[in-house]
């Protein structure tokens, strides 16, 4: 299920760092969860999509990168970001 336009709005103006932001990889990385948290809700009753899998995946592994992008370059920036959306418990 996609994300909605306003749910979509409302983790933008969450994550953002000014205004305008929309790429920033604080809100690329609240996008990303949002989308892997939809699509393992998905597989409590799909257990067997397999092609969905492999998208889910793909997403983890672009918010992987993501990620550890911030972590090199702002420790701080990362730290927040994991705690507001409670990964990497």
């Amino acid at each position: 299920m996609p994300l909605t336009v306003d749910r979509k709005k409302s983790l933008i103006e969450q994550f953002k760092t000014h205004e305008g932001d929309t790429g920033s990889p604080e809100v690329q990385i609240a996008l990303l969860t949002e989308r892997v948290n939809g699509l393992t809700e998905h597989f409590k009753t799909h257990a067997k999509d397999h092609h969905s899998r492999r998208g889910l995946l793909m997403l983890i592994g672009k918010r992987r990168g993501l990620l550890e992008y911030l972590k090199n370059k702002d420790t701080g920036r990362y730290r927040t970001v994991i705690d507001k959306l409670g990964i990497r418990r």
